[in-house]
């Protein structure tokens, strides 16, 4: 932890908890990373103030295999798991797993304090004694540590995510982005491997690389969409360009640039039983449409941020998967539903046959849902109560809405969270590519493909 008082972090985590400000904000005003914060946020909510308080702690070997068993099972992060345990660094828990993996059960057994090497205060310079603990230039040099750990554990476990384990190399390179940064021989001390070693990839790594131009329109490619596109989506939208490589190579170089395509939540169920008519399944998984508005599917999801909740109800066309209409309330009424179903109306043509499928939340069991859709011939179709196969290209599209919005930035308010939703459902609409659809967006396939057709 930092040298901030006990008084200060407890102070921190309530202007967050109680008072509606976010981690940007307070990270400008108090100057300690948004990560930290939420460290301590984590570590009050599992242990109110006691967390704050914790002497220092020698952790048995046992307690660190017992640790790392528990985030195995359960899958949880190591902020999340030093939360838990009331560990006072995520760091010190990456430690302990990265020890497990190279050494072993012995390698987490508590090694005995030798005696110090003495050194002459004499031939210290001034400028490299410590500073004075509680002093604003301790309270700064710690900061900067922790910044400095953060930096490079993120950064290692992204560029060794692919790969399963933490090479030299990889070490080196994560140094090397970060040297412009932090102190080189700081953070060579963090990464634990010796000078010479690092200085030796340094060299290699320093060569000319012929594929820095490829790099470069990678990572232009992967920012444009956000963290969204894969290598296989990247290799594509290369090849619009006139960059050709194989696929595994630019996986490859993904991996040593550190990026990867994120990822998936717990799905809104709108069924109470029966409420009333339920229609047969009319669309029985067959997902194929030679043209638009012959096959719609909807259903109903939740988000829940800063204490509230937002529900989305759209109406995809299964032809070219495009989200025709959708609505936005912070309540699951029957209006969510309703409006919805007007704005999409709008698309039907006088000759268009439609079939609608949902599965059988109540709104979609309402007779004025029903006689909504028998007054502009729309058919009915449900899904088998308990059985999401049958509702499944919605239920995709929830699951890249969560994954590519939800889990992949951070929002300052639900307002803002309700723009980036809009915004979303339009880059889902006319830009981002489907492989079904000639690497083409819904809108560019509707308006080039089906339109030439």
């Amino acid at each position: 932890m930092s040298k901030f008082k006990t008084e200060d972090k407890i102070q921190i985590v309530l202007r967050y908890l109680e008072g509606n400000e976010s981690f940007g904000k307070i990270e400008e005003e108090v100057r300690v990373s948004k990560t930290i914060i939420s460290g301590w946020v984590r570590l009050y909510e599992q242990h109110g103030m006691e967390a704050f308080i914790k002497s220092y702690t020698n952790y048995s070997g046992e307690f660190k295999l017992n640790v790392l068993n528990y985030m195995n099972e359960t899958g949880t992060s190591s902020y999340d798991t030093a939360a838990i345990f009331n560990i006072s660094s995520p760091g010190m828990v990456r430690n302990w797993r990265k020890a497990f993996e190279t050494g072993g059960i012995d390698a987490l057994q508590s090694k005995k304090k030798g005696r110090p090497s003495m050194k002459k205060v004499s031939k210290i310079n001034k400028e490299q004694q410590l500073p004075v603990e509680g002093s604003i230039e301790a309270l700064r040099a710690e900061n900067d540590r922790l910044r400095m750990e953060n930096a490079y554990f993120k950064k290692v476990e992204r560029f060794s995510s692919r790969t399963g384990k933490i090479t030299n190399k990889i070490k080196a390179q994560v140094i090397f982005e970060l040297k412009h940064k932090f102190d080189v021989v700081e953070i060579v001390k963090v990464a634990d491997i010796p000078r010479s070693t690092y200085y030796y990839w340094e060299k290699r790594l320093n060569n000319e690389d012929k594929y820095a131009k490829v790099k470069e329109a990678i990572a232009a490619i992967y920012h444009e969409h956000k963290g969204r596109y894969g290598y296989r989506r990247i290799t594509k939208e290369l090849e619009k360009k006139n960059i050709y490589h194989d696929p595994k190579t630019i996986n490859r170089l993904m991996n040593e640039m550190g990026l990867k395509c994120e990822v998936r939540m717990k799905k809104y169920r709108s069924y109470r039983g029966s409420v009333g008519k339920v229609a047969p399944n009319i669309l029985n998984r067959d997902f194929r449409a030679g043209k638009m508005n012959e096959k719609w599917v909807t259903d109903v999801t939740e988000f829940h941020l800063f204490g509230e909740k937002r529900y989305l109800s759209p109406v995809l066309d299964l032809c070219n998967g495009e989200i025709i209409a959708y609505k936005v309330m912070n309540r699951p009424v029957y209006s969510l539903v309703g409006d919805m179903l007007e704005e999409a109306i709008k698309k039907i043509k006088p000759d268009d046959e439609v079939i609608l499928h949902s599965d059988q939340g109540w709104h979609y069991q309402m007779s004025k849902y029903q006689n909504k859709l028998k007054e502009h011939g729309i058919r009915q179709s449900m899904s088998r109560k308990g059985n999401c196969l049958d509702n499944a290209v919605i239920e995709n599209f929830f699951g890249l809405l969560k994954s590519e919005l939800l889990y992949l930035q951070e929002f300052e308010s639900m307002e803002h969270f309700e723009r980036e939703l809009e915004e979303y459902i339009y880059y889902y609409n006319h830009k981002r590519m489907k492989a079904k659809l000639k690497d083409l967006s819904p809108v560019e396939y509707r308006t080039q493909v089906l339109k030439a057709a």
